[in-house]
């Protein structure tokens, strides 16, 4: 080869580095917002869970309903329960049961830590949202929290209306 075709090899331009997968902004599914009403949130845990096919489809057309839902020990493994998952429509004798118990994913250590949380200090564990997260996956966002008292549920939604009127007021004296 001529020290020419030599040159013109050298100097090709870079390939294009090869395209990711698509990226998924964070998608809000479900979320138990009476949950913060009712208790005090201590912690917070992001979980995988276990789902089939149609669960998964039908929760990305938005549909599923945590509002009674807990998490609970089953032979050393958490699972959580009553998280309402309709049937999707064109999933014909595949679909799944609406409200089977649905197994979560964590490190045997961090269910061990929140299990003994739950059985010694007598907290609750229970999903405050399921989101499909950036790469696309099901997420439940699980919170350890303790039971507000009949008084303190008094003592939040004055506040909460307090700052409210706090803000209107500094609205309109502007």
């Amino acid at each position: 080869m001529s020290k020419k075709n030599l040159i013109n090899l050298e100097n090709k331009p870079p390939k294009k580095p090869e395209t990711k997968a698509k990226t998924f902004a964070e998608r809000l599914v479900a979320e138990n917002r009476k949950l913060r009403y009712d208790y005090f949130v201590q912690e917070e845990i992001e979980a995988g869970i276990v789902l089939t096919g149609t669960e998964v489809k039908s929760l990305r057309k938005g549909r599923a309903s945590i509002v009674d839902a807990y998490a609970g020990d089953i032979k050393g493994e958490l699972w959580v329960m009553n998280v309402n998952i309709p049937e999707y429509e064109a999933g014909n004798r595949f679909n799944h049961e609406p409200k089977r118990p649905r197994k979560l994913l964590l490190h045997k250590k961090q269910v061990n830590k929140l299990m003994g949380q739950v059985k010694i200090k007598g907290l609750t564990l229970a999903p405050l949202k399921i989101y499909f997260n950036q790469r696309g996956m099901v997420k439940v966002l699980l919170a350890l929290a303790k039971g507000k008292k009949e008084y303190e549920k008094r003592d939040a939604t004055r506040d909460r209306e307090w700052k409210r009127e706090q803000s209107a007021l500094l609205k309109n004296n502007r």
